[in-house]
């Protein structure tokens, strides 16, 4: 590994490390839940077992530059993401994924009028630039994990807003945005 790749594998790794710092502050500063749901608790583990092998993946697999670049491109994208998600939703008092409680806001501001779940989205934006960076098949059985976690907690949340007083208004607006992709021509 060339002086660049050393430190590209640095930005790398602080990128990545400092995203998933924002996410967990995230969990207690940004969401309201009474307590942290089991669902929860497991996205947090796959979060962190996620970002150690994904690390070692940076630290052990020689990666050309560009998808290193690539993914930190896209890495930062998500960030931003997350950032417009969090200021649209301030308000709101969102819960935490997999949490019980029944939604009592419905946020269609900011990045909401594209996708019902921005923050999913600029989680798996993140994760899988993380994953292109590493350059490496290993990555892809814990991409694919992050995956099925963050649809079944966006699909759990999309039954909830069913059963809902705002099930009307969440219809409505349902019927005009992608879950985790904008529609075309809307």
């Amino acid at each position: 590994m060339g002086c660049c790749g050393m430190i590209l594998d640095v930005l790398q790794t602080i990128v990545g490390w400092a995203t998933v710092g924002v996410y967990a502050w995230a969990l207690r500063a940004h969401f309201r839940s009474a307590e942290v749901p089991m669902g929860t608790k497991v996205i947090s583990v796959a979060v962190s077992v996620t970002a150690i092998v994904y690390t070692a993946l940076t630290w052990t697999v020689d990666q050309p530059d560009l998808p290193v670049v690539l993914g930190l491109a896209i890495q930062l994208a998500s960030l931003w993401l997350f950032r417009e998600t969090m200021v649209a939703s301030k308000a709101a008092a969102l819960r935490l994924a997999f949490d019980k409680e029944l939604p009592h806001s419905l946020v269609q501001q900011g990045p909401y009028r594209f996708v019902r779940h921005p923050f999913y989205v600029s989680y798996l934006v993140f994760w899988t630039g993380w994953a292109l960076a590493t350059l490496s098949w290993w990555s892809v059985p814990s991409l694919l994990l992050i995956f099925a976690i963050y649809v079944t907690a966006a699909r759990g949340e999309e039954a909830k807003f069913a059963r809902s007083d705002l099930s009307g208004s969440y219809a409505e607006y349902r019927s005009r945005t992608g879950m985790l992709f904008p529609r075309l021509g809307r």
